[in-house]
């Protein structure tokens, strides 16, 4: 039974297959002969893909790398299963629902390309690395390696090791615009010595767009006995790649940014070596330290969010994953390949295509990014979000599939103005 036909036979799979994803796959089926990239340029298909989302009409939403609110068919689904998880109560959580989270687990593991068993549902990527960080065995002089660019909840858990265990925190940068991935590999393996147990590294720099090559970081590391730990966020439904390809140790992911799953939904994947040495951070009645679930014990949860994620993993496979990937990368490429050259206009992100997708950043020379966001917003009515630091200036664009060409030119008229002040 393939991914998709078992979905649709889950427990709870909803409130049947809405008229939308039917309409869905029948116009994935007019572009069916396309390339992904052919299909990217599509407008007619992603403007009836746009349709299946209830937009806000005061502004072009050009920051959807936070959180990217669902598709009416995937939130009808969300609320159904939240009614359902209401009318059944105490009997539903005492007895499927550890089973249909397995499920959506299995499920999630196949799209990322790992065992079931070294996966599980989180709520988010903070609560996934953290459980890392937290659970690693730490030993006084014992030290971590991570990036000024990487998320600062990490950041954050990592200082508190420093605190409680005596770890010492090791802070590299990643440049912006590398020549090769050689030079990015070279500046972790710097900051690596013989006391080094664990490195962090994103797998797309949320602030820049910027994808790491995180099979070689993994590898280097690997040569030097240290373990590498990934930030995901922004990769899960974006990329289309394998967790067992990329050779790391530790996976973390939020599923409520590409996925379009509800807020609240994540993952982690743990090598299946290296569970039984992750010590859980609330304690579990999972006596198997070898069985990932132990560090998945958070208490009574919001189980429908679980739910909505296989619905989610629905939509997600219905569009097409080379075919989502291939419309997010040509619409960052549309709007940088267009403000690249002009004067006083600074992208923060590479300009070659293997090492971004659909996020990039884009300044303004001489104008902070708290005050680019906000003429953006209150002059052109474009919502975006400012990133100030970890060595980047500027503004985080994150369109999503159901932007509009027209809307980005628009976003190229401001920038071009705003520029030329």
């Amino acid at each position: 039974m393939d991914k998709r036909t078992f979905l649709k036979k889950m427990i709870f799979a909803g409130t049947g297959v809405p008229v939308f994803l039917q309409q869905l796959e029948h116009w994935v089926g007019e572009i069916a002969h396309l390339s992904p990239e052919a299909a990217a340029q599509d407008e007619d298909f992603w403007m009836r893909v746009r349709s299946g989302y209830r937009l806000k009409p005061d502004y072009i939403n050009l920051e959807n790398g936070f959180y990217c609110f669902l598709p009416q068919d995937i939130l009808e689904n969300y609320i159904h299963h939240i009614r359902e998880v209401n009318y059944q109560g105490s009997h539903y959580m005492r007895t499927v629902q550890w089973d249909n989270k397995r499920a959506v687990a299995t499920q999630l593991a196949g799209l990322v390309g790992c065992s079931t068993d070294e996966l599980i549902i989180t709520r988010n990527t903070t609560e996934s690395l953290d459980t890392v960080i937290g659970g690693f065995p730490w030993k006084a002089g014992d030290e971590a390696v991570m990036a000024e660019q990487d998320y600062f909840s990490m950041i954050q858990m990592f200082k508190q090791q420093e605190i409680q265990h005596g770890v010492v925190n090791k802070l590299v940068s990643v440049p912006n615009h590398p020549r090769s991935d050689a030079e990015i590999v070279d500046v972790y393996a710097n900051a690596i010595n013989e006391r080094t147990r664990l490195l962090m590294v994103c797998h797309i720099v949320n602030i820049t767009g910027q994808v790491l090559p995180i099979r070689k970081i993994c590898d280097m590391a690997h040569s030097k006995g240290v373990e590498v730990m990934v930030d995901g966020a922004h990769a899960i439904a974006h990329l289309n790649f394998a967790i067992r390809d990329l050779n790391c140790d530790y996976y973390g992911a939020s599923l409520h940014k590409w996925l379009n799953a509800p807020l609240g939904s994540g993952l982690l994947y743990v090598k299946k070596d290296k569970i039984p040495k992750i010590r859980p951070l609330f304690a579990s009645a999972i006596a198997e330290n070898t069985d990932v679930r132990r560090l998945n014990h958070t208490g009574t949860h919001p189980v429908a969010t679980d739910l909505a994620i296989g619905n989610a993993l629905e939509y997600h496979y219905s569009l097409g994953p080379e075919r989502k990937e291939a419309r997010l990368r040509y619409l960052q490429e549309y709007w940088t390949s267009r403000v690249r050259n002009i004067p006083n206009i600074l992208l923060n992100t590479p300009s070659d295509p293997r090492r971004t997708c659909g996020i990039a950043n884009v300044g303004i020379k001489g104008m902070k990014p708290g005050d680019m966001a906000d003429t953006l917003l209150k002059k052109y009515r474009i919502w975006t979000v400012a990133i100030d630091g970890q060595g980047v200036q500027g503004c985080r664009i994150t369109p999503n599939i159901y932007t509009t060409i027209r809307e980005l030119d628009t976003f190229v008229k401001a920038l071009e103005e705003m520029a030329a002040v």
